[in-house]
């Protein structure tokens, strides 16, 4: 390895460490616990020395996890909320099956597990949810109109809302997600319109967050303070608070860093072929460009209809379309496909099975 090569791989290595301890100093002033509760996986997210404070229920959307609300999580948990996110069944690290009542059952396991807490106020409790977790945390808040008194849904489905239930109802949808958009002013309407005096239980909200679809909105700084500063007018809280979740640019730099070491590495690990410095480029050029591609695919689609209910399935179709796009822009990039040998073939199936499974 020349020294050129050597010196990139340092800096690699480098920009990885940084990243990583920039990841992990988000945690320095909370207290994060790992709890499963009847087969459930749970994160319990709360500041240190936290008293008697309001608690949140945070869910996620079809296919996603705990981990995609942590941005949510760590805002509020440092403007001094106890939260707690899981993985509904058949999601994530939760290995139960989704069946027809799994989600009220996974929030009420949720909400047993947050009261239980020595932190929590169980007086003062609200919910959280995104797109599949919105429908759940309304209902639980439809249900339990004295339980929770305030409910944030993100990119909302469906629920029985009124202008009586739930409490305190916030709507958030991106700007480049029209269906969801439309599915929140209906449901502002069915709760009784724009009413932004939380005094009276009865506060209602629409947001739109700007240059947001369905899965970005959950990295959007301006969602998390929305949600934030609607939770702090329900509560009377005003605990100033300056965190802003910058953890998705150093996951990025985290995996452009790895790309830089393959490439580094790419000429020692090769002995039979070595590609030309053209076909390296190309190959380059396919990592950055797929997924702008894919993303710009996905929003001409919303443009041009209805993709997120594709095939009967949220979300689900849409993320089969950015992964194909992807794939198809990296493949046209490289301009040059080799036959696929059996045991590649084989290697493929396998995976599918797998990641299918």
């Amino acid at each position: 390895m020349n020294n050129k090569r050597l010196l990139t791989l340092i800096l690699a290595l480098l920009v990885i460490a940084i990243s990583w301890w920039r990841v992990m100093t988000v945690q320095a002033s909370l207290t994060v616990k790992q709890m499963v509760c009847d087969g459930v996986p749970l994160l319990y997210i709360v500041s240190k020395n936290a008293k008697n404070v309001p608690g949140v229920l945070i869910a996620h959307g079809y296919a996603g996890s705990k981990q995609l609300m942590l941005g949510y999580a760590y805002t509020l948990a440092d403007a001094g909320y106890a939260v707690i996110v899981w993985d509904f069944d058949s999601h994530a690290a939760n290995t139960k099956p989704l069946q027809k009542n799994s989600l009220q059952q996974n929030l009420d396991v949720a909400y047993e597990a947050l009261v239980k807490q020595p932190e929590v106020d169980k007086l003062r409790l609200a919910t959280l949810g995104h797109s599949m977790g919105s429908g759940a945390v309304m209902s639980a808040a439809i249900n339990n109109v004295n339980r929770y008194a305030a409910t944030v849904a993100i990119s909302p489905t469906s629920a029985s809302v009124t202008p009586k239930a739930p409490d305190n109802l916030q709507l958030q949808a991106g700007s480049w997600e029209g269906r969801f958009i439309a599915n929140a002013k209906q449901l502002l309407e069915s709760a009784g319109g724009e009413n932004k005096n939380l005094f009276q239980d009865k506060g209602r909200e629409l947001v739109i967050i700007p240059n947001a679809e369905h899965i970005t909105i959950l990295f959007r700084d301006k969602s998390h303070l929305a949600a934030r500063n609607w939770l702090d007018a329900t509560f009377g809280i005003q605990r100033q608070s300056t965190y802003v979740d910058y953890r998705m640019i150093w996951y990025v730099l985290h995996f452009l860093a790895w790309l830089v070491i393959l490439g580094a590495i790419a000429p020692i690990l090769t002995t039979s072929f070595l590609p030309s410095r053209v076909e390296q480029l190309k190959s380059w050029a396919g990592l950055i460009v797929a997924p702008f591609v894919a993303s710009g695919t996905l929003v001409v689609g919303n443009w041009l209809g209805d993709i997120d209910n594709l095939g009967g399935v949220l979300v689900g179709a849409a993320v089969s379309i950015w992964f194909g796009a992807a794939g198809l822009t990296w493949l046209a990039i490289m301009l040059r496909m080799q036959r696929p040998t059996v045991r590649a073939l084989g290697i493929g199936i396998i995976l599918f099975i797998v990641y299918n499974d």
